[in-house]
């Protein structure tokens, strides 16, 4: 009766095969596994549902700095705040912002600063990096853009003295 149950959005599809249920008993590997389903990559942007936690740690960025909030994901509610020039997102264990999970690259992407403005750059990992929907290589972040990271999905957000000047100059 187990084969017939549906697996949960959270369990990775393993390989199949005679060997598929059997473990690796010769040694682990340290691979990235890709998606099962192109409905694992669709884009549906949150609403503005964000707790007062949130709302108060996102009025409380200094300027230059950002903020990135996991969304949905086995970290879901974590925050990352971006205020280095340059921030290391990966499986690596010495990555800025560290995801334990085998849809993320060891060295995923970069998210890199100019003055007030943020950059993502993808590291050629292998399930690619997203920003609001749309596999880049690189794309500038703008408040509110949704990344994705493996199964992780974060949104980003910048210091609202940083808004203030844009809009104002």
């Amino acid at each position: 009766m187990d084969d017939d149950r549906r697996p949960e959005p959270d369990e990775i599809r393993r390989a199949s095969g005679a060997n598929a249920d059997a473990g690796n008993e010769f040694g682990s590997s340290d691979t990235t596994q890709t998606f099962g389903h192109d409905s694992d990559l669709s884009f549906v942007p949150f609403g503005s549902d964000l707790s007062e936690a949130e709302l108060d740690a996102i009025e409380a960025l200094p300027s230059g700095a950002a903020l990135l909030i996991v969304r949905s994901g086995p970290t879901a509610g974590a925050r990352y705040l971006l205020d280095t020039d340059v921030t290391t997102v990966g499986r690596h264990p010495e990555a800025d912002i560290f995801f334990d999970d085998v849809t993320v690259s060891r060295r995923h992407a970069e998210i890199t600063r100019a003055d007030a403005a943020f950059e993502l750059v993808d590291q050629r990992s292998l399930n690619g990096t997203y920003v609001n929907g749309e596999r880049v290589d690189r794309s500038a972040l703008t408040n509110g853009s949704e990344v994705r990271v493996g199964k992780f999905r974060l949104n980003f957000f910048v210091s609202p003295a940083d808004l203030s000047q844009a809009a104002g100059g």
